[in-house]
């Protein structure tokens, strides 16, 4: 067992996300034909378009408290007006509204895109994480983990890391739950 008194060396993690994805918050997945439908909805990846650019400016923690407000109006308020919804949350968060701009322009979300592609492989969608420089898709969740589930999941997601032979685990999705 492992002692919980010694400090643990830090583990770069880094997380590739949409805030438009039911299952991550989906990103656009160039170079491969899409459905109609698929292919609407990626174009619609405003909130994503946002975050990108809001990264770009004021650097890698923005957008995970953009994602979280972008997140809970979409997936939690069910409001499917992005333009609404990024001014909102812009405004929440004191980020320049010039950044809405931003939800009509590709450049930096297809930047991010390929980083995170390059990290995991190009069958991947989103979310893609990264842990100690081991590229995963996933976890995808339909709920948000809790205290000790969310330690335990992502100390496996460490642990899977470690492991060079680990390619793939998936199971079917569950109804989703973003309370």
């Amino acid at each position: 067992m492992e002692d919980e008194s010694v400090p643990r060396a830090a583990v770069p993690v880094v997380l590739y996300f949409d805030a438009t994805c039911p299952f991550a918050w989906v990103t656009s997945r160039e170079h491969r034909d899409l459905e109609p439908w698929y292919r609407e909805f990626n174009d619609r990846a405003g909130p994503a378009r946002v975050c990108a650019a809001a990264e770009a400016l004021h650097g890698n923690t923005v957008p995970c408290e953009l994602h979280t407000a972008l997140g809970g109006r979409i997936h939690v308020g069910r409001n499917k007006d992005y333009d609404t919804v990024i001014t909102e949350s812009l405004d929440e968060l004191g980020l320049p509204a010039s950044l809405a701009k931003a939800a009509h322009t590709d450049a930096a979300l297809r930047a991010g895109h390929q980083a995170g592609q390059e990290a995991v492989g190009q069958e991947a969608g989103t979310p893609v994480v990264t842990v100690d420089g081991v590229g995963f898709f996933g976890p995808v969740l339909t709920s948000v983990p809790k205290s000790e589930e969310a330690i335990r999941l992502f100390q496996a997601t460490g642990t899977l890391a470690g492991t060079g032979a680990f390619a793939e685990l998936k199971r079917g999705r569950g109804a989703l739950d973003f309370r």
